[in-house]
């Protein structure tokens, strides 16, 4: 079997109506490893507020996507070897590192499907199902838009929800998590995002308001950059520290590990270069005694998190129209059940390339 041809393009799609007080849109930028064996994989990352998008998709189209074509698509190793050293003047983090992380996926998928197994089972499954928290609570909403988002993520049976901690005042952030942790009763219970929107003194304050609030975890306290700040954070306060949806490789997170700056590791399969470099980073955790919660898209995140003994829960946001996806896994009682279909079991929608590729 070899790789035929590989097709990108970058899709600006709009958020959920309470998300796009935040952010309007976001870009997926789609990678299609069409073979000639008739099996097709499907990658793709997520950014933000289409941040980056138009690069991430050119070096997808110059610099990776050539290395690919015409080769076995089954030795998915050798190809993130090829990707993750082609340029070593650029590294691998940022816009590189979400144009690797489409193409690993994409062929993850194909040996999933010539394997007629899901990935998780490939991997080895140690679950079929995983529980989920309830991810939003954005800085521009309401008291009352968190409450609804939270209630409405209760009403699916997720025993946590996460909200963001944005205003520069430390006092009215613990009266907005008060007043929806009162709203949501002992049944469910929270976590805080700070977003690296605090230094590490101000990060502690805050946290110190906190504390008596029996939060889950204390998320991304400060710069995603700064390892030794979160570690400061983290051996300062009682709150568990959560951090590294913004990191990108096995040997960041074995920093944040070695520094004692997290006890729940955060991986985006999206932006981490890829399921392979992911599943690394959740082995070398699991080594480490720490726990991971994959990062957004969980979708792609499930798989991971089912072949990991030491996952967590995934986090559920309501980020996708839905007519973006096919085969969407639902939440259902608190936990997503991993898709049994072969590969990563995710395709996109018909006509959803049409409707939402920026041209």
């Amino acid at each position: 079997m070899k790789i035929a041809g590989i097709e990108t393009a970058t899709l600006r799609v709009p958020t959920s109506k309470q998300m796009a007080l935040e952010f309007p849109y976001h870009a997926v930028i789609v990678a299609r490893v069409r073979t000639d064996a008739g099996i097709e994989g499907l990658g793709y990352s997520l950014a933000f507020a289409a941040s980056g998008a138009e690069a991430i998709q050119m070096y997808l189209d110059t610099r990776l996507v050539p290395l690919l074509v015409g080769e076995d698509p089954l030795f998915v190793e050798r190809h993130w070897e090829r990707m993750f050293r082609v340029d070593r003047g650029i590294r691998r983090q940022g816009i590189a590192a979400y144009a690797v992380s489409a193409l690993d996926i994409a062929l993850w998928d194909i040996v999933g499907k010539a394997a007629n197994l899901p990935l998780y089972k490939l991997w080895g499954a140690a679950t079929d199902r995983i529980a989920a928290y309830g991810s939003g609570g954005w800085a521009k909403y309401s008291v009352k838009d968190v409450i609804a988002e939270a209630e409405r993520y209760a009403g699916q049976g997720c025993r946590y929800y996460k909200m963001k901690i944005h205003d520069p005042d430390p006092r009215v952030n613990r009266e907005r998590v008060m007043a929806v942790k009162k709203a949501l009763g002992d049944g469910v219970r929270m976590m805080v995002d700070v977003n690296q929107k605090l230094d590490a003194h101000n990060s502690i304050r805050q946290a110190r308001l906190l504390e008596d609030l029996d939060l889950v975890w204390y998320e991304e306290p400060v710069l995603a950059d700064d390892i030794a700040a979160c570690a400061e954070v983290a051996q300062a306060i009682a709150i568990p520290v959560a951090t590294g949806e913004n990191a990108y490789t096995r040997w960041e997170f074995r920093d944040l590990i070695e520094r004692k700056a997290a006890r729940y590791l955060m991986p985006d399969v999206c932006r981490a270069n890829g399921f392979s470099e992911t599943m690394r980073i959740g082995r070398l955790a699991a080594a480490h005694s720490t726990l991971v919660s994959p990062h957004v898209v969980h979708e792609l995140s499930l798989h991971v998190a089912a072949a990991l003994p030491n996952s967590f829960l995934v986090e559920y946001m309501d980020w996708a129209p839905a007519d973006l996806f096919d085969g969407l896994p639902p939440c259902e009682r608190g936990e997503i059940a991993v898709p049994d279909r072969p590969g990563h079991g995710i395709a996109l929608a018909k006509g959803a390339i049409e409707k939402y590729r920026v041209r």
